[in-house]
């Protein structure tokens, strides 16, 4: 090497940012190496260059010893004394070995650190560019679907989405341009790889922020979200301004944000609830859109009891259960469904009277009315509908196929 090359290192640390002595030190590792494979595999060297000339040597590093046992790491008192008196034993002497057309390999070797090292560099930027991107919104455009993943071009580089993290039932076109949420970044040897998610329900949250200004502010938060993607999200909203409607900031004038949400997510009904620090409220809340009458808790179990009308039951339940069951995951209660019939069997029996040891809550449709909002692909959006306005009520938001004969439900 020459002061070409020295020249070439400084351009390459002022354009690439890579440090001229991380190539030194790499590059003396790697000659090393090289020595032991071209020349002596057995010997004990190390490599120095010249940091101003490029020049290159490679010293043989021995211990001065009073007898040799292994010759490759030692040398006797009395050669060392030969080289210099001022030797003693326990010294360690570097004996200049560097062969003759050593510059040619250190050269090529020099090729493949600097280019390897720029590789490595352009990796780490990318990988710290996503890292910091961790759990947030990122548009791409599908690439290719190739065994079940999804492969997204995300512009420096590309995305999967793993089966697991997909929708059922939703469709994906190669050349179309998706919302991902990126749910984790991975730095591995073939650099960055970003796995990206169309179920989580961190994508909600950032959908709401994207779309509703109260929420990237601040001045509305989400308490908590519970989905199961591709059918049916409830998302738990609060405020500590006293003028600004959580709901309705959310749903939007004649429902526009809440319906952007909706259209990115193809369908996806969505329930938006006011949390409320009184569990009960907050779980009778969470069985929007269904009216709940009495709710019941036992708060050293956490589990509750919820008494709505009997011909709002199935409505309460949901279909196959998702209604109370999303409702228990976004309160983090478990929740006992019965009709009002029911309770009233339930208190001639005497099965009510441990529960109604408990404390109890009236709640009444209007008040239900108020805090709640439920949106899905058949509601259609009134013209004359404002934030402020009251609501659709429970009938716009469920079909009658959603009925069901059983009469309670329990789920944890």
């Amino acid at each position: 090497m020459n002061k070409d090359f020295i020249l070439a290192l400084d351009e390459i640390e002022k354009e690439k940012g890579i440090s001229r002595e991380s190539i030194f030190e790499a590059l003396e590792k790697a000659l090393i190496k090289s020595y032991e494979k071209n020349f002596d595999n057995r010997a004990n060297v190390t490599v120095d260059i010249n940091r101003e000339n490029g020049n290159i040597k490679v010293f043989s590093v021995k211990t001065v010893v009073e007898e040799v046992v292994d010759p490759i790491t030692e040398i006797s008192i009395d050669e060392a004394k030969a080289m210099n008196v001022a030797f003693d034993i326990g010294d360690t002497i570097s004996l200049e070995v560097t062969p003759m057309n050593f510059g040619r390999i250190a050269a090529q070797t020099a090729r493949n650190i600097v280019i390897q090292k720029i590789k490595d560099m352009e990796r780490d930027i990318i990988y710290s560019e996503f890292v910091d991107r961790e759990r947030e919104l990122v548009n791409g455009s599908i690439q290719r679907i190739d065994n079940g993943y999804i492969f997204v071009d995300l512009g420096k580089l590309e995305g999967v989405v793993p089966p697991n993290e997909q929708v059922q039932g939703e469709r994906y076109k190669v050349n179309e341009r998706m919302k991902f949420y990126i749910s984790e970044v991975k730095n591995t040897t073939k650099g960055a790889q970003i796995i990206l998610s169309r179920a989580a329900s961190g994508l909600i949250m950032r959908l709401f922020e994207l779309e509703v200004p109260e929420v990237n502010d601040g001045i509305v938060d989400i308490y908590s979200i519970s989905r199961e993607a591709g059918s049916r999200t409830k998302i738990a909203v609060f405020t500590k301004e006293e003028d600004v409607d959580p709901v309705g900031a959310c749903v939007g004038f004649k429902g526009a944000r809440v319906k952007a949400i909706v259209d990115e997510l193809n369908g996806e009904k969505i329930d938006i609830i006011v949390w409320d620090k009184d569990p009960k409220i907050f779980i009778k809340n969470s069985l929007s859109p269904s009216e709940v009458l009495d709710v019941f808790i036992n708060i050293k179990e956490k589990s509750a009891l919820a008494v709505v009308p009997d011909e709002q039951l199935s409505l309460a339940i949901g279909k196959e259960g998702q209604n109370v069951r999303l409702a228990a995951k976004l309160t983090g209660w478990k929740i006992d469904i019965k009709g009002k019939s029911g309770f009233e069997e339930m208190k001639k029996s005497g099965e009510a009277d441990k529960i109604l040891n408990l404390d109890e809550i009236s709640c009444h449709k209007d008040d239900a009315l108020d805090e709640s909002y439920t949106v899905d692909e058949e509601d259609e959006m009134r013209e004359d509908l404002e934030p402020e306005d009251d609501l659709p009520n429970e009938e716009d938001s469920f079909d009658e196929d959603e009925m069901m004969e059983d009469e309670s439900l329990s789920l944890e």
